[in-house]
């Protein structure tokens, strides 16, 4: 696995960008930095100007990158949904057994992020906690519909389409697997942001996770009803 992620590429569409920050080190800066800003201070307060001053580069030189910052934002919501795409590929490909592979997929969207050395420019642990707080701001617009056929949220959608049919190998009679799939992925950033801000509100506390929760909700759910 380590050799395959050595060579992965997340690849973004590139209506979200004007120029792929990937293609150069100036955009592989760009995203860096914006990832650590927007975790410190928030999407509201982060500008590009206070971008460029931190990377030292003028802020017309980051508009070559990004049309605004909502743009910067759904590139890197796509790009955290890509990378747990690539996770939850590779982790369950070689499993046959479709409880187990539900039971890893689940581990894996659901589980505390941790540091990923094969792009040395992102902090994924960093970039995780930005999608639990900030990732709606990207959909809740009034621009959504037309970024939907855009296919701005394309590898999220792919993401809960994976799972689904996960979930429908598991019990192909469960009727709701689309909404359990969407519930496990929207659901797992929710309980990570009570236990940050309203840790009365949620029981994923150690040793309980998020991950806990979610096994136990979905194997309970899919599991056949008996009679007597």
């Amino acid at each position: 696995m380590d050799r395959l992620l050595q060579s992965v590429k997340i690849a973004i569409n590139d209506k979200i960008f004007l120029k792929d920050p990937e293609s150069s080190d100036l955009g592989k800066k760009i995203i860096e930095h914006s990832i650590l800003m927007i975790h410190e201070i928030g999407f509201e307060k982060f500008t590009f100007k206070k971008l460029g001053e931190v990377i030292k580069s003028n802020e017309s030189s980051i508009y070559r990158y990004f049309e605004n910052k909502h743009k910067l934002l759904l590139y890197l919501a796509s790009w955290y949904w890509g990378w747990l795409e690539y996770q939850l590929v590779f982790s369950t490909n070689s499993i046959g057994d479709p409880s187990k592979k539900l039971e890893k997929a689940i581990e894996v969207l659901a589980k505390t992020i941790e540091q990923d050395s094969h792009f040395s420019h992102i902090n994924e642990v960093i970039l995780s906690k930005i999608v639990i707080n900030e990732y709606s701001k990207s959909y809740l617009t009034k621009e959504l519909d037309e970024e939907n056929k855009e296919g701005y949220f394309i590898i999220y959608k792919r993401l809960v389409l994976r799972l689904s049919e996960i979930i429908h190998q598991v019990n192909p009679t469960y009727e709701y697997p689309s909404s359990l799939a969407s519930t496990i992925l929207e659901g797992s950033l929710h309980q990570f942001f009570l236990k940050d801000h309203f840790p009365t509100l949620t029981d994923c506390h150690q040793p309980k996770s998020p991950t806990n929760y979610f096994l136990d909700l979905v194997f309970k759910t899919l599991a056949p009803i008996t009679n007597g």
